[in-house]
């Protein structure tokens, strides 16, 4: 069985959210949306969601991040998109993770074999990282994809 694996907190890294987020609430459809046959939407809404409470059970350990390049592609996480990271939770084969590769941050999928941990891309064409070049940073929760191009004020 393989070693634990932990998680490292490098020098110079983004913070954390420090204050309780504060509720912005959205509307909910109490129907959910059918991925087959179509279905009369309700004429309104009853419910409103908070996505601060949906996105980020544990803010205090949670960070975000924008994904640079397509390594992740075949897992439909594309440049641009915005990953939520939880660096409380345990990393474990098949999560997706965040690590530190030669000082830069990558974003990858955790894998065990009979060589030991990688981290692997999903484009096919990336080659996998062995776990003893990289130091794990976080365990991704979310990611966020933009179907439709939205400003978002950064550059």
């Amino acid at each position: 069985m393989p070693a634990a694996l932990h998680l490292v907190m490098p020098a110079a890294l983004p913070v954390a959210l420090r204050q309780p987020l504060a509720e912005r609430f959205c509307p909910l459809a109490l129907e959910a949306v059918p991925a087959g046959f179509p279905s009369p939407a309700d004429d309104y809404v009853e419910a409103r969601i908070d996505l601060n409470r949906e996105l980020i059970p544990s803010p205090l350990s949670t960070y975000l991040m924008r994904v640079r390049g397509d390594a992740m592609a075949g897992d439909g996480i594309m440049d641009g998109d915005l990953l939520v990271i939880d660096r409380s939770l345990a990393p474990r084969p098949g999560r997706l993770v965040v690590a530190l590769e030669a000082g830069a941050f990558i974003h990858r999928r955790l894998r065990c074999g009979a060589g030991g941990f990688r981290l692997e891309a999903s484009d096919g064409c990336t080659p996998p990282v062995p776990l003893e070049q990289a130091e794990l940073w976080g365990v991704v929760i979310h990611a966020i994809h933009h179907l439709v191009a939205v400003p978002t004020g950064q550059p």
